[in-house]
């Protein structure tokens, strides 16, 4: 036998691994595109009810899709990408609130309308719906920290206590007596809103 004979089954299954790397590679691009297109709009709603700033809501979710990205190697072993892209992005903009200690005093109509559509009303109906959303959201704002966050979770990304256990590192018994306190807290602030504080 040549030597060429010995080296040629060594180097077909060299590109047939390589040929696989590159089908693998491809595979792991397209699932990532996919989370994005899938989560994108959730990522971003999450972001801006802690942010309200759509700059800096866009940048934690970028900021989250990178991370994913650095992290592709592991993305088999997560159960649930929606629990899991939502931690990431809430820890971002944690990190981010603490780095910068602020909060804007006014929302934004405009964005609030573009977040929370109302597709079907009159001009009339859409600035009432957008006050009254307004007014909703400056109640979450002045609810505690631990149970604005739960509630955000719960009534606007409706994900379930044990998501929102995972997503916070809490117990779910914790979740369900943070989100029991909020709605309470949530319907005295509607009814009386100069109650709390």
């Amino acid at each position: 036998m040549s030597a060429s004979q010995t080296l040629m089954p060594f180097w077909m299954e060299i590109a047939d691994r390589a040929v696989d790397d590159q089908a693998r590679q491809h595979a792991n691009e397209k699932a990532l595109a996919a989370l994005v297109e899938q989560y994108a709009t959730t990522l971003y709603r999450v972001a801006f009810s802690v942010l309200r700033n759509p700059s800096d809501a866009e940048d934690a979710v970028q900021e989250a899709f990178l991370r994913v990205l650095r992290h592709r190697h592991s993305l088999d072993e997560v159960r649930d990408h929606r629990v899991w892209l939502i931690r990431i992005v809430w820890n971002i903009v944690l990190d981010r609130k603490r780095r910068a200690k602020t909060r804007p005093e006014t929302d934004d109509v405009d964005e609030l309308a573009r977040v929370l559509p109302a597709d079907g009303l009159s001009a009339e109906q859409r600035a009432a719906a957008a006050q009254h959303h307004a007014r909703v959201l400056a109640c979450v704002d002045r609810l505690p920290a631990k149970e604005r966050q739960v509630l955000i979770l719960s009534a606007f990304e409706e994900l379930s206590s044990v998501e929102i256990a995972a997503v916070l590192g809490i117990t779910e018994s914790s979740v369900r007596s943070r989100l029991f306190r909020a709605r309470n807290l949530m319907a005295q602030l509607l009814e009386h809103p100069r109650s709390l504080r």
